[in-house]
C-alpha cells in the first residue's frame, strides 16, 4: 500500500516570485502534481479545460460549495476560484504529493480542512526589492503599484500562520529550499526557528518576536 502523499501550499505577496518557483519545482520533480483550480471566469484564448483551470458556471460552483467539495474558495470581483477536494485527495491517497498555489486566505481554509497539509510562505528579501520587482514589470500605473505594495505588506503580516518561510533572494537557493521541504528536510525554514523569525522581522522592519 502506497504511503499517503502530502499537500504543499505555496502562498506569497505579489512580486515575491511564487509562480516562477512553483513552475520550476514542478519541472524538476515530475512526481509532484499541480492542483488545477476551478473557476467561473470565461476561458481565455489558448487556455484548456483541465490544464489551466476547470471551467464551470456559477450554479455548478455554488453547488460544489454547498456540497463541501472544495478545500478552499474565494470570490474575486464577479468570479469564483477554488480547489477541488476530490482531485487533491485522490492524488494524496495514491501516495502522490500535490502542490497548490493560492493566497493566504485560501491557505487558511485548506489548513482547516486538511490540518496535515504543509503551508509554505514565499517572501522577498526586502520591501525595497519587492517594490523594485513590481515596478520592473513596467505594466502597471503608479496607483496600481502603490495598491499592490499595500496589499503585499498586509499579506506578509500572515507569514507566521505558515509552517515554513522561504526567502526568494535568488531563484536557485529558494528552489533548493522548497525541494528540501518537499523531501521532508526543510528544518532551516520552519517558522518556529528563531533564526527564521529574526530574518523575517528584518525583512518586515519589525523587532524580532
Amino acid at each position: 500500500m502506497a504511503d499517503t502523499g502530502k499537500l504543499f501550499v505555496l502562498s506569497a505577496p505579489s512580486g515575491a516570485g511564487k509562480t516562477t518557483l512553483a513552475r520550476s519545482l514542478l519541472a524538476q520533480d515530475p512526481a509532484l502534481r499541480f492542483s488545477v483550480s476551478f473557476t467561473t471566469r470565461p476561458r481565455r484564448a489558448g487556455e484548456e479545460h483541465g490544464r489551466d483551470y476547470f471551467f464551470v458556471d456559477h450554479a455548478r460552483f455554488e453547488a460544489m460549495i454547498a456540497a463541501g467539495e472544495l478545500l478552499e474558495h474565494a470570490r474575486v470581483f464577479d468570479n469564483y476560484y477554488g480547489t477541488g477536494r476530490t482531485q487533491v485527495e485522490a492524488h494524496t491517497a495514491a501516495g502522490r504529493h500535490v502542490l497548490l498555489d493560492i493566497d493566504w486566505q485560501g491557505a487558511r481554509q485548506v489548513r482547516a480542512h486538511m490540518p496535515e497539509s504543509v503551508l509554505i510562505f514565499i517572501l522577498p528579501p526586502s520591501l525595497a526589492e519587492l517594490e523594485r520587482r513590481l515596478r520592473g514589470r513596467g505594466t502597471d500605473a503608479e496607483a496600481v503599484i502603490r495598491r499592490r505594495l499595500a496589499e503585499a505588506r498586509d499579506d506578509m503580516g500572515h507569514w507566521a500562520e505558515f509552517d515554513h518561510v522561504v526567502v526568494n533572494d535568488q531563484v536557485d537557493p529558494a528552489l533548493a529550499a522548497l525541494r528540501a521541504i518537499v523531501a521532508g528536510q526543510g528544518h532551516g525554514t520552519r517558522t518556529t526557528d528563531p533564526a527564521v523569525r529574526a530574518r523575517v522581522a528584518g525583512i518586515l522592519g519589525q523587532a524580532p518576536g
